[in-house]
């Protein structure tokens, strides 16, 4: 699947791999409440002798609020939006990378290496903002793109409206967008390699990779369409 920026293009419903992804995801998210309700890091600390807890419970309130909505929309994504086919590789690789992020998100936000919890102000705002609008601009263009698929008419032709007509892969730069405003909760500079890595494998093998295929399957009309169209930030690239 390298060809194909690491996913598989077939369509099929792959059931079982999406019921596993999303079982194991849910897990996740038990185990990022555990940590920000039920002081888990205490736990584990007192297992190997030594004192560790979030200083910040109310911000790992806010970090463990964003890995919940994630959830819930990986779910939408995986089971209404998605008519391709997930691979057993691809769920249990992307399940790793999940609880990198949310748990680790969690607790470097939540305060496990600093002494005082961090007032929230105007960086908190935007942080929230930039989460919400990026989970929009993904989850939305991926809903008209559905709601536009399920028409006969348009079978065999390629999608260019709603939001994608403002980007070629909008929902991926939703991803950056979002996991940018995740990241700057933390109030950790060092979280922000997050998106600049998601900017990266977006730039350099996702999306080349989806361009070839998309091409491919649509010729001529693929190709007007990147003609016209930014490749990934709206107006600017």
């Amino acid at each position: 699947m390298t060809d194909q920026g690491g996913v598989s293009r077939e369509h099929g419903s792959s059931l079982p791999q999406k019921l596993i992804f999303w079982l194991l995801h849910f897990m996740l998210i038990l185990i990022c409440a555990w940590l920000a309700l039920f002081d888990g890091l205490a736990e584990i600390g007192s297992l190997f002798g030594f004192v560790w807890h979030l200083s910040d419970p109310s911000r790992a309130l806010v970090l463990l609020t964003f890995a919940v909505i994630y959830f819930l929309r990986h779910g939408i994504t995986l089971f209404y939006l998605f008519v391709r086919k997930v691979e057993w590789s691809e769920a249990l690789g992307l399940i790793s990378f999940f609880a990198l992020f949310e748990i680790g998100l969690l607790i470097v936000g939540g305060g496990a290496f600093r002494d005082e919890a961090l007032p929230f102000g105007p960086l908190d705002v935007v942080a929230g903002l930039l989460f919400l609008f990026g989970s929009w601009l993904n989850s939305w263009s991926e809903i008209q793109r559905k709601w536009w698929k399920q028409d006969p008419a348009h079978k065999g032709h390629c999608y260019t409206g709603g939001l994608f007509s403002y980007s070629m892969h909008i929902n991926y730069f939703g991803d950056v967008v979002l996991f940018t405003g995740w990241s700057l909760m933390t109030h950790n500079l060092w979280t922000l390699a997050l998106p600049i890595f998601m900017f990266l494998s977006f730039a350099f093998m996702h999306m080349p990779a989806l361009d070839a295929y998309l091409a491919k399957r649509y010729g001529a009309e693929f190709e007007a369409y990147a003609a016209r169209t930014k490749k990934l930030v709206p107006f600017i690239w």
